[in-house]
Formats: structure tokens, C-alpha cells, sequence
């Protein structure tokens, strides 16, 4: 049990609960809160103190939360100006129109509100069909800024270590291991310990960088896994 609890570390889900956690603290009690895109709604309790909403198309195969409304993010049912802060979690990906989305949450938040944005810039694909961009820092603020929102802040959610973690994991979940999935006749045979012992290494090391990157988040080389981002409506 501790081995594969071990194995499913993943210290991104240490950095999004960090980020919120502290995007959380900035909301007064009784501000007006909208998770867009919530999916099974894991920020819910960080914002407990606000009133809380919720929108999802909720179109993956995924257990989801009980969402507030049930829609398309580029056309959500309330009014304008009805949102003080916006929860805006590893969804942008998602969505084929990604401007008309950003568009549609500036049109309900209210001037001035704070929106936390975090989005992969290297990750696999996933939730298909539904799995469209990955977005540079660049991306990010010409997307944010042409919608109308100001960039109060934008950073790498994890560091390098994070990132070096998630492809270590990969690897050691899909190097082949058997001869005839590796290479045809005896160098399949000849490479097939080799590619046994190395699945094992790399799951190993990824925990070792996923614990790293907790205790240090690494940032002076490579490349993040995610962007976070926070973002102002305009006046």
C-alpha cells in the first residue's frame, strides 16, 4: 500500500492546493466565488468562507462534483458582473476556443475581481477528446490581456524537479518491457532486461524528484510542467 501511494506522489497536486490555498486567503468572507470548470471541485473547502459557484459541461468520463450550472464555459447563465474571484484550474487546455471562454469570465467578473489561472505547458494528452492547447507564458498573457485582464502576477506552478518527476513516471509506466514490443529478434531479447531494470529506476526516481521538488521548487534551468497565473479584470 505505502509503495503505491509512493508511486502516485505527484507533487503538482502539492503546488495547485499551495496556489489556491493562498488565492483563497486574499477572498473576504461572503465574496461571490466561481469555479469554472470545476470537475470534482477539490478547492471547494479552501473557499468555504465565500459563497461558492460552480460551472462544468461535465463531459468527461470522471466522477464530478454537484456543478451550480451545467454549460458551455463561453456561455455561462448569470449575469454580468456577479463574481468577485474566479478558481480557473487546468481547464483552458481543455476548451477549443479559448478566447471566447476568457471573454465570457471577464463578462461576469466584476472590475477589479482576481481570477487564479493554472494550465500544463507539458503534459501529456488527456480527457480526449476534449484535450486541444498547451499554452508558453507568452501564450498566456496575450490571451489574459486581449480579453481584457491585466497580469498581476505570472510564474512556473512547480519547478524543474516537478517536471523531471511527472517524465520519470512516464517512462517507467511506458517503456516497453517485452521483446517483441521493444525491437525485432535478438535485440528485442538482449534489450528487454536492460529496459526491466530502467522502468524500475525510473519509477524510483521519480518519487525522488517529486519529493525534491516540494522541498525546493528549482526554477534557475528547464522547464515547468504548468504556469500559474493571476489575473485582474480591468476597470
Amino acid at each position: 500500500m505505502l509503495f503505491r501511494k509512493l508511486m502516485a506522489f505527484n507533487s503538482s497536486r502539492v503546488r495547485l492546493h499551495e496556489e489556491n490555498a493562498n488565492f483563497a486567503k486574499l477572498i473576504p468572507s461572503g465574496a461571490m466565488v466561481l469555479d469554472a470548470g470545476a470537475g470534482a471541485a477539490p478547492y471547494k473547502a479552501l473557499v468555504a468562507h465565500a459563497n461558492y459557484e460552480s460551472a462544468d459541461f461535465e463531459m468527461f468520463d470522471q466522477p464530478y462534483a454537484k456543478s451550480t450550472y451545467v454549460c458551455d464555459l463561453k456561455e455561462i447563465p448569470v449575469e454580468d458582473a456577479r463574481y468577485d474571484y474566479v478558481l480557473f484550474n487546468q481547464v483552458l487546455e481543455h476548451v477549443p476556443y479559448p478566447a471566447l471562454v476568457l471573454k465570457e469570465l471577464h463578462r461576469v467578473m466584476k472590475p477589479g475581481g482576481r481570477l487564479i489561472y493554472t494550465a500544463p505547458l507539458f503534459y501529456e494528452e488527456h480527457g480526449q477528446p476534449y484535450d486541444f492547447y498547451r499554452y508558453t507564458s507568452f501564450g498566456i498573457r496575450v490571451l489574459f490581456e486581449d480579453a481584457g485582464f491585466s497580469i498581476e502576477r505570472l510564474d512556473w506552478l512547480e519547478g524543474y524537479f516537478g517536471t523531471v518527476g511527472y517524465q520519470m513516471n512516464s517512462m517507467g509506466n511506458c517503456i516497453p518491457r517485452r521483446p517483441s514490443t521493444i525491437a525485432k529478434g535478438l535485440v528485442g531479447i538482449l534489450l528487454c532486461p536492460v529496459m526491466v531494470m530502467l522502468k524500475a529506476q525510473m519509477r524510483l526516481l521519480s518519487v525522488l524528484f517529486h519529493w525534491l521538488e516540494v522541498r525546493s521548487k528549482f526554477t534557475s534551468a528547464g522547464y515547468p510542467k504548468n504556469y500559474v497565473a493571476i489575473v485582474v479584470k480591468q476597470h
